[in-house]
């Protein structure tokens, strides 16, 4: 019986191998967002100064793992078979729960994860005991440390507000001082905002960090006999305005005389910081449980523990209430996995995008819809804005609105894309803020998720710095609010979760344990597969390109790709919802609306940026905005035509209407026929710039009009004479009127490239052609 706990040690490092991997690729924004958003450093040396914060603070995280040891169930009260089970519960919960989030760039607190999956499984376990022994269920609390959890609870919604409050304010007083001019500044004003960064954030580094490895609990003479961490907290204040004083002359000095950028400095000493921070209280949540199960392995075959030879279900787990240290070999190798996804892992940078994408003072594509509460926070921050200006004198407004007037940086059309996400100051404080909260935290004890914190501080700096603006304010408030609750949506998930896992276990370890991890590795496989898929998919489909050059003919050229690229996608998707209806096939209709959205919501992006367009254009090219115009306008006319061809396809076969008749079917798969060898057509010329083509693929245009003619003027006879459905009969013609107007609007967009294109290069007029296409 002892061989299956053998097993499931082996497991669980597995488990937390993977876990590590998954953890790392949700939680990597926490000290990547600020660093990767300013682009002050390059990509590389951010990655090798976050990997040194990471193996270092590894080193420091052995006093966490009491968290997972004793810090949420009582473990005397379990016995060694019950603990395996909650252990092997939460590792197998945890890992699938984080991937979930990691595939959706959604980022998590893993914190908030270890935590409720433990509360989960401890009590779906000790309410199993209870009810064997006919006991009481309110008998519960004695298993459970409910101070604790009270504890996280309240201190998890305290930093969501705090964070993002403290954030503003702190952005929104540094802006006011330094304005977005701060690199003009006298020297000393840069010295005191880098003396201020830097001890806030190496004050961070010895609370967070030294203070929690086992030699700084142990007593020193040359300190009076005080341990390290008693020391710290003791002269607190004296180790703070000293640290001021030399950080503010180091600062001084290196802008004096080595020429040195002071905010980059920061932005380093923030990043690593961070990145020991993470791993030095976070690494818990990823391999805790196993250490904990290794170690409950260990005492139970330890003869001079488990003295009497008890059995697994006999032996109690008093043991996991006395500390214990996790040996330095298991730690470095979990650095180094850290380090390793920390490079490789795409889910990592997808997570990071996230956050850089929400607190940008660019203009992104916005990932999130705006809701009615979004809407709510919105109109509430503008009407509270008015109030305040009731209130302040107009000189000192206007004041205040040219410290935050953002300097105009004159750049080629082709470089707008390339400005970081936003600026020095804005970086270094949204590490300096972090820092110091999750300081404070420590020295209270209070169970802060660095997840949290780092991203609630970015939300409001973005929001104090006028990154929210009339354009972009409700979309960035929607994925703020987005977030928040996917982090509550953790808590409870994990909960659940965790105790039905649990609970599965319990029922028979030796066939549910098995069972149940191969499982979970299928799902983890499966769902990496899925991913890869995808990103290849959209790699290889491509996105429309936003128009960049100044001149009419570089607006040609640049928009041929995307008429190829719509043109193709448009092909299939037009196939895909002909074939999805003959074959009443939902998955691939439901497949294709999520295409011709995705489509739909690239050309609307075009067209939002024409305004940037029309402004970068030479004085002598203003003729390109009427082309590019017109040419969008055609290719929404395209998308909305397909996207009415495939709304009313998947309705009519979600909705099991009737199937289309033999002879119905076989008109529109001719009709594709048709149509697919002149998108191909269509396509290739685009692709090879052969705008020549477009003339011979003109002089078609009454062929494929009249082959769609013909099929109407046949409905119209059949209905008359034969047909008895009238969902059929208005399906069909939808469909051939649609497509007429799909090819209405594609020989528009034709005729408006061949009337445009340098008379040198195409014909003089369009002259029909008897040749095949």
């Amino acid at each position: 019986m002892e061989n299956i706990y053998l097993y499931m040690i082996i497991a669980l490092a597995i488990l937390a191998i993977a876990d590590l991997v998954v953890g790392v690729s949700n939680d990597a924004v926490n000290f990547l967002n600020s660093a990767i958003g300013s682009r002050v450093i390059s990509f590389n040396t951010i990655m090798i100064v976050a990997s040194l914060g990471i193996t270092l603070g590894a080193l420091f995280s052995s006093g966490m793992m009491e968290v997972a040891r004793n810090g949420i169930f009582n473990p005397g009260e379990f016995m060694f078979s019950e603990i395996m089970i909650i252990f092997m519960a939460v590792m197998i919960t945890d890992i699938l729960l984080l991937d979930f989030f990691n595939t959706f760039g959604m980022p998590t607190s893993t914190t908030v994860s270890i935590v409720f999956e433990l509360l989960g499984a401890s009590v779906a376990i000790a309410l199993i005991k209870i009810g064997h022994n006919n006991g009481d269920f309110s008998d519960v609390v004695n298993y459970i440390n409910t101070s604790k959890a009270t504890e996280i609870v309240s201190s998890i919604l305290l930093s969501v507000l705090l964070s993002f409050s403290l954030g503003a304010f702190v952005q929104w007083v540094s802006r006011l001082l330094l304005s977005y001019n701060f690199e003009s500044k006298a020297k000393w004003v840069g010295a005191l905002f880098g003396g201020i960064a830097i001890t806030s954030i190496v004050y961070f580094i010895f609370m967070k960090g030294i203070g929690g490895t086992n030699f700084a609990k142990e007593s020193y003479d040359a300190i009076g006999g005080k341990t390290i961490k008693d020391f710290l907290q003791d002269q607190a204040l004296l180790i703070l305005v000293i640290s001021l004083l030399f950080w503010f002359s180091i600062s001084y000095a290196l802008m004096h005389f080595a020429k040195a950028n002071i905010y980059k400095i920061v932005i380093l000493i923030g990043t690593f910081s961070l990145a020991l921070a993470f791993a030095g209280n976070d690494l818990v949540n990823f391999i805790g449980p196993s250490i904990g199960a290794y170690q409950s392995y260990l005492d139970f075959m330890n003869p001079e523990v488990n003295t009497l030879g008890l059995a697994a279900s006999e032996f109690s787990m008093h043991s996991l209430g006395t500390k214990a240290s996790t040996p330095t070999l298991l730690l470095l190798i979990a650095g180094f996995v850290m380090v390793l996804t920390l490079w490789f892992s795409a889910k990592a940078k997808n997570v990071v995008k996230t956050s850089i994408d929400l607190s940008s003072q660019e203009d992104t594509k916005e990932r999130f819809e705006p809701n009615f509460l979004s809407r709510g926070f919105v109109r509430f921050a503008m009407l509270s804005s008015q109030m305040t200006s009731y209130l302040l004198p107009n000189s000192w407004q206007a004041k205040i609105d040219k410290q935050f007037e953002k300097p105009v940086i004159v750049l080629k059309k082709d470089k707008t894309y390339e400005l970081p996400a936003f600026d020095l100051v804005r970086a270094a404080v949204n590490l300096m803020v972090a820092a110091v909260l999750i300081s404070i935290a420590t020295s209270m004890k209070l169970p802060l998720s660095t997840t949290y914190v780092t991203f609630m501080v970015a939300m409001g700096t973005s929001l104090a710095d006028r990154a929210w603006g009339a354009e972009s304010a409700v979309y960035r408030v929607a994925g703020v609010l987005n977030v928040i609750g996917g982090w509550f949506f953790t808590a409870f998930s994990a909960f659940i979760a965790s105790a039905v896992v649990a609970y599965l276990l319990s029922l028979n370890v030796n066939i549910m344990f098995p069972l149940l991890l191969v499982t979970a590795f299928a799902l983890l496989v499966k769902s990496s597969i899925a991913y890869n898929k995808k990103s290849k998919e959209v790699k290889a489909e491509g996105s429309l390109i936003k128009a960049e050059s100044s001149s009419i003919q570089g607006v040609i050229h640049e928009s041929a790709s995307n008429i190829a690229n719509v043109v193709k996608r448009g092909n299939k998707i037009y196939t895909n919802a002909i074939n999805g209806l003959s074959l009443q096939d939902l998955t691939l209709l439901k497949k294709n609306k999520k295409q011709i959205v995705k489509l739909s919501g690239e050309v609307d992006e075009l067209r939002d940026n024409i305004f940037y367009f029309i402004k970068n254009l030479d004085e002598s090219s203003v003729g390109a905005s009427n082309f590019y115009i017109h040419i969008l306008g055609y290719l929404q006319d395209i998308v909305q035509s397909l996207e009415y061809i495939t709304k009313v396809s998947y309705k009519h076969v979600n909705n099991n209407h009737k199937k289309l008749k033999f002879n119905q079917i076989k008109e529109l798969k001719e009709i594709d026929v048709r149509f697919d060898t002149f998108f191909n057509n269509t396509q290739n010329a685009f692709e090879s710039r052969s705008f020549e083509q477009i003339g011979v693929i003109l002089g078609r245009k009454q062929e494929i009009l009249g082959l769609v003619t013909s099929k109407i003027e046949k409905q119209v006879s059949r209905t008359r004479s034969e047909e008895t459905s009238p969902k059929n009969t208005t399906l069909y013609f939808s469909l051939l009127l649609e497509t007429k107007d799909l090819l209405n609007a594609t020989m528009n967009l034709l005729e408006e490239y061949y009337n445009s294109h340098d008379a040198s290069v195409k014909p003089a007029k369009v002259v029909a052609s008897t040749e095949e296409e």
